[in-house]
């Protein structure tokens, strides 16, 4: 059964189209209204990629905030989070209200497409420009091929679609008739989708009731701000092929933002099988100093934009850095409160973060709260045109580590920054190692190689670490634990490396350091070099006198 007006139509409303795991880790796909009727039933999403489910995520925020009215201020927040309940009668009526704009097929008003849209050459247009894990122009590097390309189901058409609509790279796009930008049937670069240029972050609970309402951020003083003009795309005149005009496309609040329309997108088929989609550019986004609007990113000040345009500050989003685990830039998530009467903060944590820390330092969230804080960002390559990387990590933590002065949360952001100095101390080890063994490329993979194996060992330790921390934790206790399990690990490391150096390492060579003087390498010397950085670098991992003193009795 549909809710479709025609027959052949594929209601988002009703039919399951939206992958989530339950309680049990079973998978299975829900409905655009079973997705909030199930909520506190259901662990997470589970779509085929990190970035479709923070796509999909936003588009069911967009429904919350809407059927919530905001919420309109903390209190109405506060009411939602203590009874762990969503208005599922109101939030039905609503979906039933625009039941037909949320048809795939419509011959109208198609979700998130145009009904017309077609080139000036009425062109075939395949799947793999929807499908981002399909490699374009490289089909040999992916599992689907084939027949596997020819159709996909109109519910997993709908996924890519939401998730192309965010994350569409950049690059060439079919010229549309009737975009006055289109040229010779093409419609040149304007960047990629507007969510590809976030570093996104959304808060996980332990049900997805709980994320939805942790990334509910309301309507309030400080945090969100919208004006009536703020409506899902749904709610508006549907899209034409041209792009809308600056002086009324908004974004005027989260509405508009969670339902932007990056491109303009005609899917092909029909409730048997979807078999190809036209893409054509859409409304471009402009994301500078929108931190206090976007409340799903991480944000940092842009010397070059503060240098042209002569002022300051300047943000704009940061896609995470995609070679580091997220643990290692926990500094950008969770950055220190700037001095009062200081330079503006090099680094803004999302607003979602901001929001949680509040909610704990009032009372709201019990101290001993712990959630998953989830980044997923996507890296493209060659202009912008190709999708690189999809970059997902995650960290559970206690919720004293989001509030800005927190001891704890000083604490976790130094205890990232011992394991850097720790590692960095066994890359010169290396380093010192291959010079003594003769080796005049100071260069030689070497170092790289002993640093990722200090991560693998150190990455599941720091995570362990940092979940255990709580209100009842001594942040300059934990922390000294920490050094002095990173010195277990990186010892044993840097002993495997003096072991496994040889003889000519043992016997050495001179050689000049960075200085210019003249040094005599070798293994031994390197090992005692490697010692004293490492116990300058985790100054609180030496053992107490005491300690030390009942070792020798």
């Amino acid at each position: 059964m549909t809710g479709s007006t025609h027959p052949a139509g594929f209601s988002l409303v009703d039919e399951a189209w939206i992958p989530v795991l339950d309680a049990a880790g079973q998978r299975r796909d829900v409905s655009l209204l079973g997705v909030f009727e199930q909520a506190g039933e259901v662990r997470t999403l589970a779509g085929e990629l990190p970035t479709q489910n923070f796509a999909i995520l936003r588009l069911a925020l967009a429904i919350l905030h809407r059927t919530t009215g905001g919420p309109p201020g903390e209190a109405a927040w506060q009411a939602l989070w203590r009874a762990r309940t969503l208005p599922v009668g109101e939030i039905a009526d609503y979906l039933g209200a625009f039941r037909d704009r949320f048809d795939l097929l419509h011959p109208e008003h198609p979700f998130y497409q145009v009904a017309d849209l077609r080139a000036a050459k009425e062109n075939t247009y395949g799947l793999e420009r929807l499908i981002a894990d399909v490699p374009n122009g490289i089909p040999f590097l992916t599992t689907r091929a084939g027949s596997g390309m020819d159709s996909i189901a109109p519910a997993e058409a709908a996924r890519w679609l939401v998730h192309c609509q965010a994350y569409d790279p950049s690059g060439i796009k079919t010229g549309a008739v009737g975009d006055p930008l289109a040229k010779n049937g093409k419609g040149y670069p304007m960047g990629p989708s507007s969510v590809g240029s976030l570093g996104g972050v959304h808060l996980e609970g332990e049900t997805l009731l709980e994320t939805l309402l942790l990334n509910l951020v309301p309507v309030a003083p400080r945090w969100q701000v919208a004006d009536e003009r703020d409506l899902p795309v749904w709610e508006r005149e549907p899209v034409t092929a041209a792009e809308e005009a600056g002086a009324t496309r908004g974004p005027y609040g989260l509405l508009s933002l969670y339902t932007w329309q990056s491109r303009r997108i005609r899917l092909f088929g029909d409730a048997g099988g979807i078999t190809g989609a036209m893409i054509s550019n859409g409304d471009r986004f402009e994301w500078q100093d929108r931190h206090l609007l976007e409340p799903m990113s991480v944000w940092g000040r842009s010397g070059p934009r503060e240098t042209k345009e002569k002022r300051s500050p300047i943000y704009l989003p940061r896609p995470h850095d995609h070679s580091r685990a997220l643990w290692r830039g926990l500094q950008s998530l969770l950055p220190a409160p700037p001095p009062p009467g200081g330079e503006p903060p090099q680094r803004l944590s999302p607003m979602v973060v901001q929001w949680l820390a509040r909610l704990t330092v009032t009372g709201v969230v019990a101290p001993d709260f712990r959630a998953r804080t989830r980044a997923t960002s996507v890296t493209y390559g060659t202009q912008q045109a190709v999708v690189d990387e999809v970059f997902s990590d995650a960290l559970t933590m206690n919720v004293l580590l989001l509030v800005g002065d927190s001891a704890l949360r000083a604490a976790a952001v130094d205890a990232a920054g011992d394991a850097e100095a720790a590692v960095a101390v066994l890359r010169r080890l290396a380093d010192n190692l291959a010079r003594a063994a003769g080796s005049r490329d100071t260069d030689s993979g070497e170092a790289d190689r002993a640093a990722e194996r200090a991560y693998a060992l150190l990455d599941r330790a720091f995570r362990d670490w940092l979940a255990r921390l709580g209100p009842d934790s001594d942040p300059v206790a934990e922390r000294a634990a920490w050094q002095r399990l990173v010195r277990r690990h990186v010892t044993g490391l840097g002993r495997e490396l003096v072991a496994a150096a040889g003889p000519q390492a043992w016997i050495g060579r001179t050689g000049t350091d960075r200085a210019g003087r003249e040094v005599h390498y070798s293994s031994s010397q390197a090992d005692a070099w490697f010692r004293v950085g490492l116990a300058k670098a985790l100054p609180m991992a030496a053992e107490p006198p005491q300690q030390s003193q009942e070792k020798a009795a």
